[in-house]
């Protein structure tokens, strides 16, 4: 699924419903990657809001934060349910493969 870093090149992906298949189009002409180390969450009855950032302090013996929030997600909250499902996959995969993360 990756455009192996290539803007405008369309990748692909598969979901399977229960009665179908379906072929998804992902246009990456737009995409922008952006490095985070960083992230909180709040919610409301409507919404589930994601700020992402960059930890500025780099030494830890330094006394508070200083996080330059870069990007906020805003999802319902169902998209929210799968994007958590997602990433537990996702985590577990990767622990399978390299080793639990603590």
């Amino acid at each position: 699924m990756s455009n192996n870093g290539n803007p405008g090149v369309t990748a692909h992906a598969t979901t399977a419903t229960a009665t179908e298949q379906q072929q998804i189009k992902l246009n990456t002409t737009n995409l922008k990657s952006s490095y985070c180390n960083m992230c909180n969450a709040n919610t409301t009855r409507e919404e589930v809001v994601l700020n992402f950032g960059v930890n500025q302090n780099w030494d830890r013996g330094q006394g508070g934060l200083e996080v330059s929030l870069e990007h906020r997600i805003i999802l319902s909250p169902f998209a929210a349910k799968r994007l958590a499902q997602m990433l537990n996959k996702l985590v577990g995969e990767y622990e399978t493969h390299y080793g639990k993360l603590e």
